[in-house]
């Protein structure tokens, strides 16, 4: 991870990124070469590859870092908690299983209640995203920022998909948000993330998550200069929602998905 001065140098960061790039080696044997698929009680996917790729970043982080613990999607808790991995081994694996190359392995590090490191690793194009509290946002080594866009009627909202929405109370905020801004895209899971963190887009609005889903895109968004919340505009990625934002229209989207158009402001 060359030119990522500062944070390459924390171990953390490091160790993440070999963990990430072994379980990313793991994953995309499997896309090319075949899996097999199997269901989880909460209807989501699961392969062969999810298991092996999450075995293979415990593995690496347990050796490097043996007194932290694990939160993983397929293996659950492990270990001690208050410094833990938070581990996603395929996020997006209805686009693993269909052979869409948008899914990434994602890592974070959480310490005490924070976010610190943050790790996204998209074996099939090569993207790698990385983050580290203090030390900026990066892909591919070279530094990201989110845009300077103030302005909703200028600003590119994503979601991760209509019909998880629909099914929420905030279905009609959603709407409100879309039809606010210059145009709204569907990149979901990890993709719209990193969309925002670099200035390519300003807002992205998610339901349906878990803390994997959310941990180390949390502190990418943050380290590129963002803000990413719940729907309540709690920095948290416990609460199933998420909204990540340039910073600028953070308060704006959350009023109008909150149902209070008349907090805001005129642009």
């Amino acid at each position: 991870m060359g030119g990522v001065t500062g944070a390459a140098q924390h171990p953390s960061l490091a160790a993440a990124v070999r963990a990430a790039r072994a379980a990313g080696d793991i994953a995309l044997h499997y896309y090319r070469e075949g899996f097999d698929v199997s269901v989880k009680p909460d209807r989501t996917l699961v392969t062969q590859a999810d298991r092996e790729a999450e075995r293979t970043i415990v593995e690496i982080l347990g050796q490097a870092f043996p007194d932290w613990g694990f939160l993983g999607e397929e293996f659950g808790q492990a270990g001690p908690q208050d410094t833990r991995w938070i581990i996603d081994p395929i996020d997006g694996t209805n686009n693993f299983v269909r052979h869409i190359p948008f899914w990434a392995v994602l890592i974070g590090l959480e310490e005490r209640g924070e976010v610190t490191t943050g790790v996204v690793l998209n074996p099939v194009s090569g993207e790698l995203l990385a983050a580290r509290r203090g030390d900026g946002a990066f892909r591919n080594g070279e530094r990201i920022h989110v845009s300077g866009c103030a302005a909703l009627a200028e600003a590119t909202v994503l979601h991760s998909g209509l019909r998880l929405v629909r099914e929420t109370p905030y279905w009609d905020g959603l709407l409100r948000l879309i039809d606010g801004s210059f145009r709204s895209r569907g990149f979901g899971d990890y993709y719209g993330y990193g969309l925002v963190a670099g200035g390519n887009a300003e807002i992205y609005a998610e339901v349906d998550l878990k803390p994997w889903d959310v941990a180390p895109v949390k502190i990418l968004i943050e380290e590129a200069g963002g803000r990413l919340t719940d729907f309540a505009g709690v920095p948290t990625i416990y609460s199933g929602t998420v909204l990540a934002s340039n910073g600028a229209l953070h308060d704006e989207a959350l009023a109008l998905l909150r149902g209070k158009p008349d907090c805001v402001s005129s642009r």
